[in-house]
């Protein structure tokens, strides 16, 4: 995958800060520790391996540890920082360099917009294929009219490319006879278009769409066809058949 050179920059940017960071600390963490060494030479007491790693002090020294300012009767030990805190912290910067490599220079790891885009190509795969079980359940014994923006859309592009030659560009009629008045040869629903336009009239030029167009898509530009029931466009053909009440 291509990385945008920007980005690629401001990455590498905040890496070198971290490695920075990280280096500082430590440096700070090694002076601190020895000016602590150096500020009480007296003591001789080697702590255990557990004691230096928790950074706990023997209940003997409180005293020496003690701060000269009380907060309510409360006092203070000057304790510094547990080891095991530091390297908790110098362990998640490590990680921010391993993850900022990982997932944002290498391109390697599903950052959260690449498992966006993975999943939604995975649901359009399992939806055009239920799309395409779910159109072959429909047919002119079931078939409604569908009201949403987006089918009558889909059909009105279906019309578009396959029906204006005969019935013109708002259904005027043409070769084909007028879609915009009450008057139909062979029956005004849905059902009886949907049935019309997958079967065909080949004695009268209709081509059979049921090889082109799916029973979903027919449904989608019957329902259209219906919409243009009452338009009266300019240069409607006269009509023709018998009137028929449309849905």
């Amino acid at each position: 995958m291509s990385v945008n050179v920007v980005e690629i920059w401001l990455v590498s940017m905040i890496l070198m800060t971290g490695i920075v960071i990280l280096i500082v600390t430590l440096q700070l963490h090694v002076a601190l520790k020895n000016i602590a060494e150096k500020a009480t030479p007296d003591s001789t007491e080697k702590l255990s391996w557990w004691d230096g790693f928790t950074g706990l002090q023997p209940l003997e020294k409180e005293k020496e540890l003690l701060m000269d300012h009380t907060h309510d009767g409360i006092e203070e030990l000057d304790n510094p920082t547990p080891p095991w805190f530091m390297y908790l912290f110098y362990s998640t910067i490590l990680f921010a360099v391993v993850y900022a490599f990982y997932y944002h220079v290498y391109q390697d790891g599903k950052i959260q917009e690449t498992e966006y885009k993975t999943e939604m190509a995975v649901a359009a795969k399992e939806r055009e294929v239920y799309m395409k079980k779910f159109a072959n359940s429909v047919n002119e014994n079931n078939v409604t009219v569908v009201k949403g923006a987006k089918d009558l859309a889909e059909g009105s592009q279906i019309y578009s490319t396959n029906c204006i030659a005969c019935h013109g560009d708002k259904g005027q009629g043409g070769v084909g006879p007028n879609l915009t008045d009450k008057f139909w040869i062979h029956g005004g629903d849905v059902k009886a278009m949907f049935k019309t336009i997958t079967q065909g009239v080949p004695e009268k030029g209709m081509i059979a769409w049921n090889k082109t167009l799916n029973p979903l898509q027919i449904q989608k530009v019957a329902s259209f066809i219906v919409t243009l029931q009452g338009t009266n466009p300019a240069g409607a053909k006269e009509p023709q058949g018998t009137e028929t009440k449309t849905p």
